[in-house]
């Protein structure tokens, strides 16, 4: 800006600078400082500066830059007065410190108002800090003035008292934990998870809580960060569920899986051997019962572009990559223990969802065998109905990520699925839904759509409920003929799972334990490796990725 657009800006501003200051200062005397800095900066910076688009947001911007400077100026001015103007906040107020020394009690001083609580905070704040009047400040807080000087009084007690102790602090402030992964059972929110355990504070947060209710500031002393930031954590996860209030202590309301060697061992094994009994009689009573020849199976997925003379079936493979764990899912449902409802353990969230949200942390001293299966990229069972059909998937290390944004976007897109699904047995759908179809490998197209044109549906879909129900037949008599050899691998593993979660949360595991070798991620994949080790299944092709681990079936 020119030097006369500057001057005329600038004098617009004169007043209502002063005001700010005024309002802020101890004095006038200071006002009067405080102002010519605000203006001087102002001044020079506009100078140089051609594109401020909000000339009032720049100039307050200035404003209260200059005013930070005034506090913390005012803050150190603050040392070796009378105990009424805040000399009782240092460790010995009749002690002469140096320069040096002085420094490194303002920086205690500090970090002891952090420990206060907000209220306490606040009142120390406006009151030591800005000069604030108690009236003042009680107007603003909306409590009795008499309620002020008692916080006032107890404040300035808890920061003698701070200063003088030694504050202990845990590992976990030297070396942070780490969510390997986490996950929900049950509906998810608007909000993504991410949102909530975006940064090592959150995370760690929540860890140190895992067996023991704390406070903020217990928290604070094991992490070693300022318990402001702790506080304002810890109230945004209480506000959505993932922590619990007792009394002023916060203690996590979710699962974090944080297995020993030998809990991951025993389970790696007990799942191995309960999916070779399984799997392997559910891959020989499919192919010999000629059932996978049905037409209500219906699957037309090929690796070549589709025929528009013929309908080519999918080969056998493919289609049993999503029957397999399908069926290990939801059949032998007689079986199950259902004492525990989700309704009695899940947590319903502000944003919408309704589910119990898992963690898993895993120690860098675990050695885990050889032949430990891992879960890679995995995601699921999913699924979502409209009424009518039910959309069941799976994401692996095998497949494609099509669940990624798992969440409200994932819930839509796939009600859209099955409505696309059902309109595309009566009517031909528009170029548009069948991109939208073909993009994410649900559908593969050939011709001209305004000609000689030929849709294929490339997943898995169940034509009716008989068909359903004789595929869950075989796995339910499976279950049934393995039931006893089941309960004694579960017997010991679920005493140990149990035994290491903290107890409010032992229902909520004793919940998720009843789906052991039914709705189980663990179960579906180890019955996948089951038969990839004995080369009954092999790895799908590159072009089956988007299709493969997806079901339509009628509801």
């Amino acid at each position: 800006m020119n030097r006369q657009d500057v001057e005329k800006t600038i004098t617009e501003y004169l007043q209502p600078i002063f005001g700010f200051a005024l309002k802020r200062c101890k004095n006038i005397h200071d006002a009067e400082d405080l102002s010519q800095e605000i203006v001087l900066k102002a001044f020079r910076a506009l100078l140089v500066k051609d594109d401020v688009a909000d000339m009032g947001k720049y100039i307050w911007t200035v404003a209260h830059n200059a005013l930070s400077n005034y506090y913390r100026n005012s803050a150190k001015s603050m040392m070796g007065v009378s105990i009424d103007d805040m000399t009782e906040l240092l460790a010995d107020p009749r002690s002469e410190l140096d320069a040096e020394d002085n420094s490194e009690s303002i920086r205690h001083l500090q970090r002891e108002i952090a420990y206060l609580s907000k209220l306490q905070r606040q009142i120390v704040i406006a009151y030591y800090f800005e000069n604030r009047k108690l009236a003042d400040i009680a107007q603003e807080l909306e409590i009795p003035l008499g309620t002020v000087k008692w916080h006032l009084f107890e404040a300035k007690k808890e920061l003698k008292r701070g200063m003088d102790t030694m504050r202990n602090m845990s590992e976990l402030k030297f070396n942070p934990i780490t969510f390997q992964s986490y996950g929900i059972n049950g509906s998810s929110g608007t909000k993504s998870l991410d949102i909530f355990f975006r940064s090592a504070l959150s995370q760690n947060i929540c860890y140190c809580l895992r067996n023991t209710a704390k406070t903020v500031n217990e928290i604070a002393d094991e992490l070693g960060v300022s318990p402001v930031y702790v506080e304002n954590e810890a109230e945004f996860l209480e506000e959505y569920g993932f922590l619990q209030v007792q009394k002023d202590k916060y203690i996590i309301n979710f699962i974090i899986d944080e297995p020993t060697q030998e809990l991951l061992v025993m389970q790696n094994d007990m799942y191995k051997r309960a999916a070779e009994l399984f799997a392997d009689d559910l891959y020989e009573e499919l192919n010999s019962s000629g059932i996978l020849d049905d037409p209500d199976i219906v699957c037309w997925q090929t690796d070549e572009p589709i025929s528009l003379t013929e309908s080519k079936r999918a080969d056998r493979n493919f289609i049993l990559w999503s029957l397999i764990p399908y069926i290990a899912a939801w059949s032998g449902e007689q079986l199950m223990d259902k004492s525990i409802s989700f309704e009695e353990v899940a947590t319903i969230r502000p944003d919408g969802g309704q589910n119990i949200f898992h963690a898993g942390v895993v120690s860098d001293q675990v050695v885990l065998p050889d032949d430990y299966v891992h879960m890679k990229n995995w995601c699921g069972p999913m699924w979502n109905g409209d009424g009518e059909n039910i959309l069941w998937q799976i994401d692996s290390e095998w497949s494609d990520k099509r669940a990624e944004h798992f969440g409200l976007q994932y819930s839509e897109d796939a009600k859209r699925i099955l409505s696309l699904y059902a309109r595309e047995q009566e009517e031909t759908l528009s170029k548009d839904e069948y991109a939208w179809l073909a993009q994410r490998g649900y559908v593969k197209t050939n011709g001209d759509y305004d000609g000689n044109f030929k849709s294929s549906w490339q997943i898995v879909a169940l034509a009716n409920t008989d068909i359903k129900e004789r595929l869950l037949s075989i796995g339910d008599r499976i279950k049934e003929k393995h039931q006893r050899e089941f309960d004694q691998l579960k017997a010991p593993y679920i005493e140990a799972v149990l035994k290491s979660v903290p107890n409010h949360l032992q229902k909520v595991i004793a919940y998720e334990l009843q789906f052991l070798f039914h709705s189980d991620g663990w179960f579906l994949i180890h019955c996948l490796f089951a038969l990839l080790r004995s080369g009954k299944l092999q790895i799908p092709t590159e072009n089956q990725k988007k299709s493969m681990l997806t079901l339509i079936f009628p509801n």
